[in-house]
């Protein structure tokens, strides 16, 4: 009678030890699918984003003919971005593609900033049309690309806590969950939004 008791808890222990790793699991597979889908929302603005910049620089074209080498390492930045973007996007939960990514943005914003500066020189530029309204297009996308990191980065801190916090870590390590990169920035320019006034 003895052992069909010991044998009955034991079975119960093993049972709730089961429950108690499949209910962590879930809870991590779910928080790191909220920070793929976090990134899915910075890959939307941050392609919208690469997809301006060519006709930006374009438009800028006509106007800025001896600011050549400018016009085309902005682009090449903008080739890097979207590359790194690519990369990311495969895995967001991937740190080393995350700050690859957030350095090439982080180039790519201080060569915009430069393509602006120029752009102020020229009167005509400024006064065009099509450059106004990619700019402010170019504005609005990057304040949304500033919404979505910050929601990007809000899901990976609750993903990072629920795997770090004990008896979660138990779990998080033998089963694959590793720890998720904040998307920062490190271009201090880039943590604002880039002026773009042309008007």
């Amino acid at each position: 009678m003895v052992e069909l008791i010991l044998l009955g808890v034991l079975l119960l222990g093993v049972v709730a030890i089961i429950g108690w790793t499949i209910s962590i699991f879930n809870r991590l597979v779910t928080l790191r699918n909220q920070v793929a889908n976090g990134f899915a929302q910075i890959d939307v603005q941050l392609t919208r984003r690469h997809d301006l910049i060519p006709n930006l620089v374009e438009t800028a074209k006509g106007y800025l003919r001896h600011e050549r080498e400018t016009l085309e390492a902005v682009i090449q930045a903008r080739n890097q971005a979207a590359a790194g973007l690519k990369q990311a996007a495969a895995d967001p939960t991937n740190a080393l593609a995350i700050q690859q990514l957030a350095g090439a943005e982080g180039a790519l914003a201080g060569l915009m900033g430069r393509l602006f500066a120029l752009s102020e020189a020229y009167p005509d530029l400024q006064a065009s049309e099509n450059m106004q309204q990619l700019s402010a297009e170019l504005a609005a996308t990057e304040d949304r690309v500033a919404l979505a990191r910050q929601a990007f980065n809000d899901s990976v801190l609750n993903y990072n806590n629920a795997r770090e916090i004990f008896p979660n870590r138990l779990v998080a390590g033998p089963m694959g969950f590793e720890a998720a990169q904040l998307l920062q920035i490190e271009n201090v320019s880039m943590r604002q939004a880039p002026k773009v006034s042309f008007g």
